[in-house]
């Protein structure tokens, strides 16, 4: 039967970590943590469970994931974030093809949860995620935020039942924060490569975003958390190319 190693990157995740390794119990043979230097009690909930903690200074979520790759004893990897967990259905969905193993890779569908209900629409669900392959049919890669695992060409792609339980944001508070943080990647990440922005663009993207979200993807239908949802990714998207385009100045300026 082919081995599965989990692997994980980490930072101050004691609120979920918890739950994700005992949702991988019977299932991976391996669970590696990658964890960049946390304070709180991440560490300690981690050794609770037989896994392998490595202390890795943080490079960004592409490239971290990638450290984590070359530490796995297994080529078989289920990648999982620290505020993830599998379903029942998604368990047995996963034990079910270790010895039937057809496919190179296998997506499923990611549930989110906002402030304590599951979302359904708002572009949230179904989110399907490619997160069983094999280490070296692929690798992390596109933006240091937002990443995804590509395949090489001609890898086969299969499907599994069952969701990946995702708890993103804490609350509405923990959900703007975490926006704003990702808009100063994202922008310094489009930064790097070469992407232009100029006065009209914040404000187009910013009103795609909520339009696409909010009305195309049924935002609506999930009510109020349905409207912060779309609200605050129509914020965080003006606020990227609003910093993108102060970046684009900046290097100007200095030429």
């Amino acid at each position: 039967m082919p081995k599965i190693s989990a692997v994980i990157i980490t930072y101050n995740e004691e609120m979920f970590i918890g739950k994700c390794l005992a949702s991988l119990e019977g299932v991976a043979d391996e669970i590696v943590v990658v964890d960049s230097f946390s304070t709180d009690n991440t560490e300690e909930i981690c050794k609770k469970y037989n896994v392998r903690f490595v202390k890795h200074a943080f490079e960004g979520f592409r490239d971290q994931k990638n450290y984590a790759l070359k530490l796995a004893t297994y080529k078989n990897i289920l990648s999982l974030d620290a505020d993830e967990a599998l379903s029942d259905k998604l368990r047995d969905s996963i034990l079910s093809i270790k010895d039937n193993w057809k496919y190179d890779s296998y997506v499923f569908n990611r549930r989110n949860n906002y402030c304590g209900k599951w979302i359904q629409y708002s572009g949230w669900y179904p989110d399907r995620q490619l997160r069983l392959f094999h280490s070296e049919d692929g690798t992390w890669g596109e933006l240091n935020l937002h990443e995804k695992f590509i395949l090489s060409n001609g890898s086969s792609i299969g499907k599994l039942k069952g969701d990946l339980l995702h708890w993103p944001f804490t609350s509405i508070e923990d959900h703007n924060e975490k926006m704003g943080r990702y808009a100063l990647i994202g922008a310094e990440e489009f930064h790097k490569a070469g992407k232009k922005s100029y006065f009209f663009t914040p404000y187009l993207h910013g009103f795609w975003g909520f339009f696409r979200t909010y009305i195309i993807n049924g935002g609506f239908l999930d009510g109020r958390n349905g409207y912060m949802i779309c609200s605050l990714y129509s914020k965080s998207a003006f606020n990227k190319y609003k910093h993108l385009r102060q970046l684009n100045k900046n290097r100007s300026s200095s030429q």
